[in-house]
């Protein structure tokens, strides 16, 4: 995935040198490039951060067995 990230702010960049002038390029390049990707990689990242998310709770049910009113 992190390849495809890399490949499409290259094109992207590419792209933003060839602008008419600095502030053209800029837009562009965030616009084009930096805005788009990480929106995509964050909701991309959204099942691996629920999954680390809720590893601690599975953790503590693993070491209590499963059963909650075991101390009680």
């Amino acid at each position: 995935m992190y390849i495809v990230a890399i490949g499409w702010l290259w094109v992207v960049l590419m792209m933003a040198l060839t602008e008419t002038s600095i502030t053209a390029g800029f837009l562009t390049f965030f616009f084009y490039g930096l805005a788009p990707l990480a929106l995509f990689l964050w909701l991309v990242g959204t099942p691996a951060r629920r999954r680390r998310q809720s590893m601690p709770d599975e953790k503590a049910r693993q070491q209590n067995g499963g059963d909650a009113g075991r101390d009680e």
